[in-house]
């Protein structure tokens, strides 16, 4: 699909794990004339610094900046050209990012990693949202706040996450301090790709209230950073810059930014946006009560409220931190697609995989396949989804992945079929968490690539014993991006508005299954139980063994 020669247009950048993705999209209704993939050369760096023989420890995961770069270089002129529009007729940018993606720079916004005699240092690169190495000061802070009664605690559930950046900036001061009073600015990716774009350094409104324990005015006060660690005082300096609302016009397109994306000089570019929030956006889920899983890798979950209050475990309750004018929640699954794909990595047996070749198809349609064959409960199995630690309601790193159940019987798709279902179990959670908590959801909506397993949307429709609309985008926060930019550049009055006309949705396209809804029903209370067994102080084990892993790792 083309473009006519005086349609507008809008362009939104999606800034993943492993690539960035970029849409090209009709300013009128949102139709998608192109988009085009670039994959990072460095992808996620977890196991060591790119040319180097320096190794990382266990939980560590970075990015590159430059990897950044190549996607303004070359998937913005690729998706121009497939679209066939010239550079006339695109009225803005805007970009999404994960988060908490957080690097830190000189005050120009250069990346420490950057810098010649900084390369070698692991804290010099930025931290992908996954690094979970900061537990032990996400611990930190959350027991001082809890032991001062900060106001600000309760507004994330009551603990913070070692994702976001006041851990992993306590963490960079530990570990590196010189490295930490070298860092002028400890900056979100999500602002400093924009920073890059326009030349002007802006903080987002989102990032700042989800990750950056901004409430009310204010951040943690000299005082608390203080009684953390005498060093930390200064830290709020490295963060603080007015913050700027969602749907903002952050700048002009620099002559730089415009020789490596094709587009003119001075073109609008939007506030920076993470990739869940935006996805609001494309999914028509702006208003109160529809909540938003985006589905891929790990899982993220927004809603918007007209009230506050605060639910335990959420990752944060922000006002305007999805839409200007309400309260938005935030909870989140660390690992999703990760947890399948571990599995199919690691414990799928060679004639499975060599059954799937045979037939032209991916090991993940093939145990799909046989694990939709069975009956609900007909495994025998119960898992916990904490491959990646929890998120969401328990905000613990240090938690781990738990499969009961096994037998010499055991098949590879019964242990996939509970993979599943424990992720879905683990929304399920979430959403009778924020229910119970005061939070209306009249609306569940799935966006991601998961979307593309039919078998997988209706379980997680007959788990929560809930309708499901889908995104029917393909690149939902790359579509929510250009909707932003669209009202960046005043097509549109408002965010609300322009979601109407440019998102794209199927209403009710999974509906639940009354019998297989009361078979998971009995599922979930065993989730449930294990679930606050080993997560909320029935058992030690996971804690210890990853202790031992820890300590085992150092020799």
């Amino acid at each position: 699909m083309t473009g006519s020669d005086n349609e507008a247009v809008a362009i939104g950048i999606d800034f993943g794990t492993l690539s960035g993705r970029v849409v090209v999209a009709a300013v009128a209704d949102g139709r998608e004339l192109a988009s085009a993939e670039h994959v990072y050369r460095h992808g996620a760096i977890e196991e060591k610094l790119p040319e180097t023989d320096v190794t990382l420890p266990r939980s560590w995961a970075l990015q590159s900046p430059d990897d950044w770069r190549d996607v303004l270089r070359h998937a913005v002129p690729k998706a121009l050209s497939a679209a066939g529009v010239g550079a006339d007729q695109v009225v803005g940018i805007a970009t999404d990012f994960t988060a908490c993606t957080v690097l830190p720079t000189l005050a120009d916004g250069t990346p420490l990693c950057e810098l010649d005699e900084y390369r070698e240092r692991p804290h010099a690169w930025p931290k992908l949202w996954k690094h979970h190495a900061a537990q032990s000061h996400a611990d930190r802070i959350n027991a001082l706040a809890h032991e001062r009664g900060e106001p600000w605690i309760s507004r994330y559930g009551g603990k913070i996450s070692s994702e976001w950046e006041y851990a992993k900036g306590l963490q960079l001061l530990e570990e590196d301090p010189e490295l930490y009073g070298r860092a002028e600015r400890w900056i979100e990716a999500a602002d400093w790709i924009i920073w890059q774009l326009c030349g002007e350094e802006t903080r987002n409104i989102c990032t700042a209230g989800y990750k950056g324990i901004y409430q009310d005015g204010k951040r943690p006060d000299r005082d608390f950073l203080t009684a953390l660690n005498p060093g930390f005082a200064d830290f709020t300096e490295k963060l603080e810059h007015p913050l700027s609302a969602l749907g903002d016009r952050a700048g002009g397109l620099t002559a730089e930014a415009a020789a490596w994306t094709g587009l003119n000089e001075g073109t609008t570019v939007a506030v920076g946006n993470v990739d869940a929030h935006v996805t609001a956006a494309s999914a028509k889920a702006v208003g109160s009560g529809q909540i938003v899983a985006i589905m891929g890798t790990s899982t993220c979950h927004v809603v918007n409220g007209e009230n506050l209050t605060e639910a335990p475990g959420m990752c944060g309750v922000v006002r305007d931190g999805i839409v200007p004018g309400l309260w938005g929640y935030e909870a989140g699954q660390s690992g999703v697609g990760d947890i399948f794909a571990w599995f199919t990595e690691n414990g799928v047996p060679g004639e499975y995989t060599a059954e799937a070749e045979k037939r032209g198809i991916s090991i993940h349609e093939y145990l799909t396949e046989l694990a939709a064959r069975q009956e609900v409960g007909q495994h025998g199995l119960v898992a916990l989804d904490w491959h990646s630690g929890n998120r969401s309601v328990l905000v613990d790193h240090d938690l781990s992945g738990v499969i009961l159940g096994l037998t010499l019987a055991t098949k590879p798709e019964e242990i996939y079929r509970a993979l599943v279902e424990a992720t879905a179990f683990g929304t399920r959670m979430i959403v009778e968490t924020l229910v119970s908590s005061g939070v209306p959801i009249e609306e569940f909506v799935a966006a991601g690539g998961l979307l593309k397993n039919k078998w997988l949307m209706q379980t997680y429709s007959d788990v929560l014993r809930r309708p499901i609309t889908v995104l029917t985008s393909d690149q939902g926060p790359a579509l929510g991006s250009a909707i932003h930019a669209a009202v960046a550049a005043g097509s549109y009055p408002d965010i609300e508005a322009a979601a109407e006309a440019m998102g794209k949705v199927e209403r009710h396209a999974y509906e639940p299954d009354q019998a297989r809804a009361d078979a998971y029903d009995e599922l979930y209370a065993v989730y449930a139980e294990i679930h606050d067994h080993f997560g909320r102080g029935g058992s030690k084990a996971l804690y210890k063994l990853h202790r031992i892993a820890n300590e085992a790792s150092k020799k």
